[in-house]
């Protein structure tokens, strides 16, 4: 009697795609896994069933979860940084220009919150200096775009108070904790977001600068 052999069982696996596409699922899989157990709780097998691929799959993409996060924060931040150079050459005056920026920062932040937790409310010291290092360049360039118009203002004599420099430190922070609160306390009575945005941006602009 000859009997039939049964064939190996496969896990259910997505097919193959792309590996620009599949990179894409594995960062956003990612994301989501790290807000909710935190950078500890998450592990690469973990992101990896989250997509559907084997560990030894999503390592051909990432060497580990250092280089994930790094590159969420890459994306986000370059992303970021497009936008202002866009905005710091457009022949604007430069009040303008600093609030289209932190509107864009904002909406940003809105639109992508796993995203900016990650970058911008997370702890730091989950990952080396040494690795971090890129990531915080790109940061600087950022910023050094964003404060671009600020110091510009100052040097005209339109700042009611402060340097260009703690003026555009000021702005950043005051923008980002909106943001933050919107975004880790949804359950808030909280007026309609783009309205906050504008009497944020209407407060800090007018008592800054002058007409």
């Amino acid at each position: 009697m000859t009997l039939a052999l049964k064939k190996p069982h496969k896990s259910a696996r997505k097919p193959k795609g792309d590996g620009h596409l599949r990179r894409g699922e594995i960062l956003a899989a990612a994301e989501r896994i790290f807000i909710a157990e935190g950078y500890a709780g998450a592990t690469i097998r973990k992101i990896a069933d989250a997509v559907g691929v084997s560990s030894t799959a999503l390592y051909m993409h990432f060497r580990d979860k250092d280089q994930i996060l790094l590159e969420i924060g890459d994306d986000a931040i370059g992303q970021l940084l497009a936008v202002n150079v866009d905005i710091a050459h457009r022949p604007i005056d430069a009040v303008a220009r600093v609030r289209l920026m932190l509107e864009a920062y904002m909406k940003f932040a809105l639109d992508n919150p796993n995203t900016y937790q990650l970058v911008f409310c997370g702890s730091r010291d989950v990952i080396s200096k040494e690795k971090q290092a890129a990531t915080a360049e790109l940061g600087d360039r950022c910023f050094a775009e964003f404060s671009g118009p600020i110091h510009e203002i100052a040097a005209a004599g339109r700042l009611r108070t402060g340097s260009g420099e703690s003026a555009a430190q000021v702005l950043w922070a005051a923008c980002h904790g909106l943001v933050a609160l919107l975004i880790t306390m949804p359950d808030r009575n909280w007026a309609p977001r783009e309205e906050l945005m504008k009497v944020t941006l209407d407060g800090l602009l007018h008592g800054l600068v002058t007409d």
